[in-house]
């Protein structure tokens, strides 16, 4: 253990995703068995800026494990994209005798703690929370398995309804450049089609397979719709067209929004977020730094962030094809 880390900062940041609490929990009781002191920074960067810290121990994470959203709570800060933000932000962690950080958030959390690493020789480590599982560096972010769960389990009773009244559903769920919950939430729902931004499947390819479903008896369907696909420029602009080719159809769209974010995280989000909060914690005492800690093949891993920044996430290919034959 370095003699030079004597008490760690955490903090979340960006959207917030069903397992950062645990992830907070983790950090936190990490922190204590090695007899580290750990401080809990509010709303993100902007608190680290407004120096609203708080010191956490093991009893002060009691019963968050099971809890949705942040403790921590989030926000976005223009004022740390400046230098003077930074340099202020800087000045309250020297003066609070922080002596490393641990960031929980996406791609825009982890760039600013890079910035910060490079300006001050900072010590940061960054773990993984988003739904949309969009980062480099690990098969699972926190939120996602959640997130999944919650889509499905909102599709299921969106099939109830288009089945007792044939109709054809457009069901939006998050995903701005990322389509991982669509593919993997439709195949799990029985979904006629998937798009999604990675594959531009075409208008005509989706109708076709409208044809085809309308043509084998189904008298009700459910496209899953990633809000970054291209195939139109929205989901309603989507449902207009599809009106124009199939007058027939009771056309319905359901946008999932927000509540994929919450409700309690699932047991795979906690046991991750526990796994990597505590690889977090003992790499920064183990000296290293300007690591993002993810899962890979079920393995902890340490991906340098410029990589987790840059980087992007594949889409599963062999899903892809199973997608195609599931919806026949």
């Amino acid at each position: 253990m370095s003699k030079t880390i004597k008490k760690i900062g955490v903090l979340t940041s960006g959207g917030d995703s069903p397992g950062m609490n645990a992830a907070i929990r983790s950090v936190v009781r990490t922190c204590a068995y090695h007899n580290i002191e750990c401080v809990g920074i509010y709303r993100g960067y902007q608190g680290m800026i407004e120096g609203d810290f708080k010191e956490m121990g093991p009893r002060s994470v009691n019963n968050i494990v099971n809890k949705g959203g942040t403790i921590l709570k989030s926000a976005r800060s223009k004022e740390f994209m400046t230098v003077e933000g930074r340099k202020k932000a800087h000045e309250n962690l020297v003066d609070a005798g922080i002596d490393a950080l641990v960031v929980i958030g996406g791609d825009g959390s982890f760039t600013g703690a890079e910035v910060f690493n490079n300006e001050f020789g900072y010590p940061v480590m960054g773990i993984p929370g988003t739904i949309d599982n969009d980062i480099f560096g690990t098969s699972h972010t926190l939120g996602f398995d959640t997130a999944l769960n919650t889509v499905v389990d909102c599709i299921d009773k969106i099939r109830d309804t288009a089945s007792s009244h044939n109709r054809l559903f457009l069901v939006e769920v998050m995903g701005r450049d990322a389509g991982h919950i669509a593919l993997n939430a439709g195949i799990g729902a029985g979904a006629e089609e998937i798009l999604i931004p990675e594959e531009d499947l075409g208008l005509e390819r989706l109708l076709e397979s409208l044809r085809r479903s309308k043509a084998s008896g189904k008298s009700s369907s459910i496209v899953v719709i990633a809000e970054g696909d291209k195939i139109g420029k929205n989901v309603f602009e989507l449902k207009d067209y599809i009106e124009e080719n199939f007058p027939e159809y009771d056309i319905r769209v359901s946008v999932l929004g927000h509540m994929q974010r919450g409700g309690s995280p699932s047991c795979y989000d906690r046991v991750l977020a526990s796994r990597l909060g505590v690889k977090a914690v003992e790499s920064i005492l183990e000296g290293k730094s300007n690591f993002m800690v993810g899962i890979i093949n079920d393995k902890v891993a340490l991906t340098p962030l410029e990589q987790a920044i840059k980087g992007h996430s594949e889409i599963d290919r062999e899903l892809l094809r199973v997608s195609d034959i599931m919806t026949t």
